[in-house]
C-alpha cells in the first residue's frame, strides 16, 4: 500500500513539474482578441448576431453535407462487391452515381458553385 502511494505521489509531482515547464516555455505569450475568439460558421463573433450571412458559404456547406453522406453509402457498396452479383452492382452502382452528377449538374446550372457573380 505504501508503495502504492509512494509511485502515485512520485508521478503527480513529475507530472506537475512538467504542466509548470510547459507554461514557462509555451510559445504563445501574446494573447490577441481575435485569437482568442472562437470561429464558427463563418460568422463573425464580434458581430451582431442577427446579421445576414453568405448564402454561398450555406450552399458549399450543404454540398459537403450530401457528398460526405454520399461516402458514407458508397463505401459498404465496396464490401458488397464479392458477395453480390455482379450485374446488380453495376447496375445499382451506376444509377447512384449518376444521381449524384444530377445533382451536382443542378446545382452548377443553379449558380450556387460561382463564388462571383
Amino acid at each position: 500500500m505504501n508503495m502504492i502511494f509512494f509511485m502515485n505521489s512520485i508521478i503527480s509531482l513529475i507530472l506537475l513539474a512538467l504542466v509548470i515547464v510547459l507554461n514557462l516555455v509555451s510559445k504563445k505569450s501574446f494573447y490577441d482578441r481575435e485569437k482568442n475568439s472562437p470561429f464558427e460558421c463563418g460568422f463573425d463573433p464580434k458581430n451582431l448576431a442577427r446579421l445576414p450571412f453568405s448564402l454561398h458559404f450555406f450552399l458549399i456547406a450543404i454540398i459537403f453535407i450530401i457528398f460526405d453522406v454520399e461516402l458514407t453509402l458508397f463505401l459498404p457498396m465496396i464490401l458488397i462487391l464479392k458477395s453480390s452479383n455482379l450485374l446488380t452492382f453495376f447496375f445499382c452502382m451506376s444509377s447512384f452515381i449518376i444521381i449524384l452528377l444530377v445533382g451536382l449538374f443542378h446545382e452548377q446550372n443553379q449558380g450556387s458553385l460561382n463564388w462571383t457573380k
